[in-house]
């Protein structure tokens, strides 16, 4: 089975780190690159073209949320998924209506990351 690749986008090198370690530890994960602001992950989508892209939703300068409006409006086909230690109600809504396919709640386990990125995998393989 060929792997999903994914971009990680969190302005905290631990998390990116985190993420990362646990996508590569499960065989069924690529990741492409790892950005540290929504200006850096639209580069690095646009060159890089990932299936997936995690996304941090806080950070400095563009949020997250304006970061996967954009991603969506260059590839309307990528999944991202949010991953934020604001998990509050107006944030998730906020985060699905820009197009986001689910909502991570930070500190999350590796079982979350990987379940959550797995059915979005696997149901848009479905289409």
């Amino acid at each position: 089975m060929a792997q999903t690749t994914v971009l990680i986008v969190d302005d905290a090198l631990f998390m990116r780190s985190r993420i990362r370690d646990i996508l590569t530890g499960s065989g069924r994960f690529e990741v492409l690159g790892e950005a540290a602001s929504a200006l850096e992950a639209l580069e690095m989508f646009v060159r890089l073209r990932p299936q997936v892209v995690t996304m941090d939703i806080v950070m400095p300068g563009m949020d997250g949320i304006e970061a996967t409006r954009r991603i969506l409006a260059i590839d309307p086909g990528v999944s991202v998924v949010m991953c934020s230690g604001q998990g509050e109600d107006a944030l998730v809504i906020e985060s699905i209506a820009a197009g986001a396919k689910d909502f991570i709640v930070k500190p999350f386990s590796a079982e979350r990351v990987l379940d959550v990125l797995t059915n979005i995998v696997d149901g848009s393989d479905q289409g």
